[in-house]
This record gives structure tokens, sequence and C-alpha cells, in this order.
């Protein structure tokens, strides 16, 4: 999981942002992710391959979404660095840390920008 998602986040910082969001509940993606050994095996498995796709998608949405917020003057929901270090035990942990009843009413994309706004957030947010 370690090797898929700092491939995913690489991915998205430098092949620009995807604009498509995954309809994929977050439930969903952390239970599959749950499942996901923290091995180097873990590419082989098809499923690891999806769920790097859907975390370079919501990457790359919530990066779309920052950028228009500061072209038209707005408050971004969050203020991440150019390069993210990403430990992925700690973003799984925060995504874990979600109360399951909500997890099940967000998306992947939504998942991501809480994380973001919570490690990354704007000055003067709370």
């Amino acid at each position: 999981m370690r090797t898929i998602l700092i491939a995913a986040v690489a991915a998205c910082l430098i092949a620009g942002p995807a604009a498509a969001q995954s309809g994929t509940t977050l439930e969903s993606f952390v239970t599959r992710a749950n499942r996901i050994p923290l091995n180097a095996t873990a590419m082989l498995r098809p499923d690891a391959h999806r769920l790097k796709g859907e975390v370079e998608r919501a990457f790359g949405a919530v990066r779309v979404e920052i950028r228009t917020a500061r072209a038209a003057g707005q408050t971004p929901p969050a203020c991440p660095p150019e390069s993210i270090e990403l430990n992925p035990r700690q973003l799984l942990a925060y995504l874990n840390g979600i109360p399951s009843a909500r997890r099940q009413r967000m998306t992947v994309t939504d998942g991501i920008r809480a994380w973001m706004a919570s490690s990354y957030p704007c000055p003067g947010q709370a």
C-alpha cells in the first residue's frame, strides 16, 4: 500500500491533475485498502491498481479545486506545498478515523480533500 500511495501522489504531482472524480464511496475504498498488505507484492494485485487510480484521480481533482479557487480569488479547501511528503499509513489511518456512517456518504475525493485540509490548512482557517 505504501508503494501504491507514494506512486499515486508522485504521479499526480508530476503528471498533472485528472479532473474526473471517483464515484466510489470512501467506505468502499478504505475497506479495500485495508485488505492490501503493505509489502512489495501489493502492486501485483489488480485491486491495488484500481485503488492507485482512484487515489490519483482524487488528488488530481483536489489540486484542480485548489487552483480554481485561487484563480477566482477564493480561499481554497487546503493550502498544500508544491511537493507533499505522504506517509501512506498516516493517510490510511486518517481515512479510517472518519466515522463509517460519514465515509458511506463521501467519495474518495471527499476523503482526500478532508485529509489535505487537515494536514495543510490555509492561513486564517481553523
